[in-house]
């Protein structure tokens, strides 16, 4: 257990519990004032079950990992390019919800509303879903942090397959709300995600 305070776990797991930290604080942040304090809940925070399970997954694979193959987490270039992925992450998502601004929402609308206009310009001139892209990366990001193989390889695929789900239920809406303006934006802007159109 003493391996949990080298240097090197010192620094790693504080780098991921403080990006954690900013990330929901911040996202909450936001979300009070784009859309005022009595619009927001603490759902606003995106923490469900599911994701504190993985969370928890990653910090004892980083225990088991430094216990037993200490030399793993001494990658520092892996372990700085995580940093950077995380940083990355966090700057298109907050841009992406700045950008859309009364647009922006953690859940899914399926009713229109009138502050709900079609954001193309930004970041969404890029891709069409960026705090999507923006927190895939971010997530695993986390990871690679870490120098977790495990929890990096489970983030991607878990993270990739709830937006493959959650990108076309959301465009179902759009496309209802914004019609052929939303088509021609979809025609010439990737998702954002890759593998899905």
């Amino acid at each position: 257990m003493a391996e949990l305070f080298t240097h090197t776990a010192s620094r790693q797991l504080s780098q991921m519990f403080l990006a954690i930290l900013f990330f929901h604080t911040s996202e909450y942040i936001l979300a009070v004032y784009t859309h005022g304090r009595s619009k927001v809940s603490l759902s606003s925070l995106l923490i469900s079950r599911g994701y504190l399970v993985a969370m928890v997954f990653s910090v004892l694979e980083y225990a088991f990992e430094i216990w037993l193959f200490p030399e793993l987490k001494e990658h520092w270039w892996i372990s700085n390019l995580g940093l950077v992925m995380v940083v990355i992450g966090e700057i298109i998502r907050k841009l992406a919800i700045i950008t859309a601004g009364g647009a922006f929402t953690h859940l899914i609308r399926t009713r229109h509303e009138e502050q709900h206009k079609l954001v193309t310009h930004g970041v969404y001139a890029f891709v069409r879903h960026p705090s999507y892209s923006a927190f895939l990366i971010w997530s695993v990001g986390t990871q690679v942090m870490l120098c977790n193989p495990v929890s990096t390889v489970g983030f991607a695929a878990v993270v990739w397959r709830f937006f493959s789900k959650r990108i076309p239920y959301e465009e179902y809406y759009l496309r209802r709300f914004f019609g052929s303006d939303y088509l021609d934006y979809a025609g010439r802007t990737p998702s954002g995600v890759p593998f899905v159109k």
